[in-house]
């Protein structure tokens, strides 16, 4: 299962949880463990990438290295972003007005920016 596919899996199970006085968690709220995981990950083949460079590895290798982390980041914006519509976006759509909009326009500036990236 990819990184993308195991977070999917989860999806649904992240259901905005209220806490305390009405304040809504984030979506991917539920599947914490598994980005944070997966952001560990990177980190540590991000290391890898200055090892790479201070031992004076192959640039070749070296730069299949940046394409995979950057696939790895990818993976975990996506996931990010499906869970935003999914939850935070759904919510706002469904008390309308200025919220609905605004929280429209911002998911649309990240996938702008996504795309972009």
């Amino acid at each position: 299962m990819s990184d993308h596919d195991e977070t999917a899996a989860h999806a649904g199970q992240g259901d905005t949880v209220q806490a305390g006085a009405g304040h809504a968690h984030h979506g991917y709220i539920s599947n914490k463990d598994v980005y944070l995981k997966r952001l560990k990950r990177i980190e540590g083949q991000a290391r890898g990438l200055q090892n790479m460079v201070d031992e004076e590895k192959y640039c070749i290798d070296i730069l299949t290295q940046i394409s995979a982390v950057t696939s790895a980041l990818e993976s975990v914006a996506l996931g990010l972003l499906e869970e935003h519509l999914a939850h935070c976006v759904v919510e706002a759509v469904a008390e309308g007005g200025d919220v609905a909009d605004a929280k429209l326009k911002e998911a649309s500036a990240a996938i702008a920016r996504l795309v972009r990236s």
